[in-house]
């Protein structure tokens, strides 16, 4: 039919032809044709012109996109938000990358003896370095943090009560809920205090022969401000040791780092929790740690030996290359100067001024040929991964203003581009925050606005 374009001519398209690493060329002949098919049955049906090329690539970066869905495509983060969930939480360092391709790529010792020729321990490695860095005496590995607090409260409290403060009972992402968790390992529930105010007696009073832990949750995803008291870790830990109950801490997002020295407000690091005496301490891989997903248990060696022997555990447990690229991860911890070295923390310590240089450059490049207003202007950042959820970083945004369409159709279509684009709308304007850009996604996403607006 005159007026459809040939499928070749779709293919060459560069953000067609960038689905091709992905999906193979045969798919993409095979889509290119099902949208040509597609539009001459529709002119047939209802007469007419064909659609505008533009809107048959858009069209067809659409379906592409739903081909791809299956699997995990590579995204720039210009949202602001650092440790951003939906994203995949912290990118991991280079180091962590090439321990993962270097173990993946063939065989490994993950639990074989090398000096003795018999089995061995899968965590053994992995938890001299937390050992290491956290200052615990022991440590185990699960496949996340929800899995570690289940462990321990399987462990340790199953048919009986653990003790949790009212204003600690958390949600998680995905509606997930500590009263829920403590039911799910067949626990009862035990809050004490108010909504605003938890005193020690509170805990010494909700003691009973069936208690069988007193529960700590970090609120790292909101804050209770103005008229409150809670427990210190250390006061709750003493309580313990007096009336000998274990005493576990779920930090979350778990920092290993002072995390002021990057102009953010103070949260307990996990070798803080240790030290105060909490016996067991969980805490994520893939937040503020900037490693892979993992859930992380530390403490005194007779309770986690405890873990260890839970027959759930082999159900909870980490794959070889969660484990290369986590002991990666804690090596940089212990090296003098590496911490920066994980993407994270280098893209906290950024100076504002360097982000905005960066943006700068991509809009003095593009001013004046596409089809949008640009401007460069101040915003905030968040750290994200529900940790510090008050607290935001200085940064810079390029504001774009399309001309040719209206602002939420540009932002699809930033997203449909490959690497995807995923920044934020403000208006009738895409935000392309600059706090969690690597300096290589700078240029992609200059591509992405010159072909778009162009």
């Amino acid at each position: 039919m005159r007026g459809l374009p040939a499928v070749h001519r779709l293919l060459g398209e560069p953000a067609v032809a960038a689905y091709g690493v992905l999906l193979g060329g045969g798919t993409l002949t095979r889509v290119a044709r099902g949208v040509l098919e597609a539009e001459r049955a529709r002119v047939r049906s209802e007469g007419g012109e064909p659609a505008p090329y533009e809107e048959l690539v858009a069209r067809l970066l659409t379906r592409l996109a739903g081909e791809e869905s299956a699997g995990l495509v590579a995204v720039v983060n210009a949202a602001g938000v650092l440790v951003h969930t939906n994203l995949g939480r912290a990118p991991l360092a280079a180091e962590a990358l090439e321990e993962i391709v270097r173990i993946g790529a063939g065989y490994s010792n993950v639990e074989f003896d090398l000096c003795e020729g018999v089995r061995g321990s899968r965590y053994e490695r992995v938890n001299a370095l937390l050992r290491e860095v956290t200052g615990a005496e022991d440590a185990v590995v699960v496949n996340n943090n929800a899995a570690a607090v289940l462990l321990v409260l399987d462990t340790f409290a199953k048919g009986r009560e653990v003790v949790v403060a009212r204003s600690q009972l958390v949600e998680i992402g995905g509606g997930f809920r500590i009263p829920d968790v403590l039911r799910k390992s067949g626990c009862t529930l035990v809050e004490v205090g108010a909504t605003n105010k938890t005193y020690l007696a509170d805990y010494a009073r909700a003691l009973t022969p069936e208690t069988a832990l007193l529960l700590r949750c970090h609120t790292s995803n909101y804050r209770i401000e103005g008229f409150t008291r809670e427990v210190e870790a250390g006061e709750l830990a003493a309580l313990g040791r007096r009336v000998g109950l274990p005493v576990v801490e779920d930090l979350g997002s778990g920092t290993l780092v002072d995390l002021t020295r990057y102009g953010l407000p103070h949260e307990p690091t996990v070798q803080q929790v240790v030290e105060a005496g909490v016996d067991l301490v969980t805490f994520s891989g893939d937040k503020l740690l900037g490693g892979p997903q993992a859930g992380i248990v530390v403490g005194r060696r007779a309770l986690v030996s405890r873990l260890r022997a839970n027959p759930l555990l082999r159900a909870l447990r980490v794959d070889k290359l969660t484990l290369a690229a986590l002991a990666a991860t804690l090596r940089l911890y212990v090296q003098p100067d590496a911490l920066e070295r994980i993407p994270l923390y280098h893209l906290l310590a950024r100076p504002v001024e360097r982000i905005e240089a960066l943006l700068e450059g991509v809009r003095a490049r593009l001013a004046g040929r596409v089809a949008a207003d640009l401007q460069v202007e101040a915003s905030l950042a968040f750290v994200g991964g529900g940790s510090l959820p008050t607290a935001t970083i200085r940064s810079h945004a390029l504001v774009v203003h399309p001309h040719t369409y209206d602002a939420e159709t540009l932002a699809r279509r930033l997203r449909e581009s490959r690497p995807a684009i995923v920044g934020r709308l403000e208006g009738n304007a895409v935000l392309l925050d600059g706090r969690a850009l690597r300096d290589e996604d700078v240029e992609t996403i200059h591509d992405a606005l010159a072909r778009l607006l162009g």
